[in-house]
């Protein structure tokens, strides 16, 4: 197996160019968006402290995905053709893993670090989380490996997804070219992604592909008179990055401290999404959507009123 570099590591001088560019551009108002000092620089930390941590557990990492290697039904060679398809297929697989991020508290709990900024700029890509393969999530990727492709392969093309996503953190963008959005995951369908707004919460999971999206119902187009705030339901309002990291674990320990004695709870809070309660007095995404199309429904009858 081929030695591979990693893309993301390669192309950090590019990404703090393209930050001080932005910026400068935002600034002096020449390109569209928003930024604040405190939170890009919380941002830029998040994204070393990223760095740091997956230095460290790589070998974990890539000790996990080996565990299927023996177990390979197939071994793909490296070419260019499988390359694109391991590349089109990890982006399969991503999109069910961000999915599930957004949809399991004990996954939550370590992706929201990325949703955390209230601003979205170039510097909210490398807003990324500190738990390294701890979660577990990683393993979703086993399916790739029992099929052939080899995880440090299969590394390759997740650094490369994740560097094309860089750029789609930007409201400097508006819209691509209509045959691009169609296809392709862009900055307009990435904002509706970190948005905030009832309408967009839980949509356009997809890495490189939006198709994916569209194929599995969770696409939301980016709508004018809807434009997206940004952030989470419940804001964190600190840019310690300590905090930003850890918050959600905390706050998941907390609630099970609360539940007293009770592992069964403590299992459904994890494996459940985001807001669930034992109580039912839940505020998950589905109930702030249907909350809100309610409400929207209510309103022509209001104003006849």
């Amino acid at each position: 197996m081929p030695e591979f570099a990693s893309p993301t590591t390669i192309a950090a001088p590019a990404f703090v160019l393209a930050v001080i560019w932005e910026w400068w551009a935002v600034k002096t108002g020449r390109a569209g968006g928003r930024y604040e000092t405190k939170d890009a620089i919380a941002s830029m930390s998040m994204g070393i402290g990223n760095l740091v941590v997956n230095t460290i557990t790589g070998a974990i990492a890539l000790w996990m995905m080996m565990l299927a290697w023996p177990y390979r039904i197939v071994e793909n060679p490296v070419t260019l053709w499988s390359f694109l398809i391991l590349f089109v297929a990890y982006d399969l697989v991503y999109y069910w893993k961000h999915r599930l991020a957004h949809r399991m508290r004990w996954f939550w709990m370590e992706h929201v670090t990325h949703h955390s900024s209230t601003h979205y700029n170039l510097t909210t890509a490398l807003r990324q989380p500190w738990f390294g393969p701890f979660t577990g999530l990683i393993l979703l990727g086993l399916p790739l490996v029992l099929i052939g492709f080899h995880p440090l392969f299969i590394f390759f093309a997740g650094g490369l997804n994740l560097l094309y996503q860089f750029w789609i953190h930007t409201e400097a963008i508006g819209k691509m070219p209509r045959w691009f959005e169609a296809v392709m995951n862009t900055p307009s369908h990435h904002r509706v992604h970190h948005a905030t707004n009832p309408r967009y919460l839980d949509a356009n999971y997809a890495g490189v592909f939006i198709v994916w999206d569209k194929l599995f119902g969770s696409f939301v187009e980016e709508r004018e008179d809807d434009r997206p705030n940004y952030g989470i339901v419940k804001p964190l309002g600190s840019y310690n990055p300590v905090r930003i990291a850890f918050h959600e674990f905390g706050g998941l320990m907390s609630d099970c401290r609360r539940d007293g004695l009770r592992p069964d709870r403590w299992i459904r809070r994890a494996f459940n999404p985001p807001g669930w309660s034992p109580d039912g007095q839940h505020n998950r995404s589905e109930d702030i959507r249907a909350a809100w199309a309610e409400a929207q429904q209510a309103r022509p009858q209001t104003q006849q009123d």
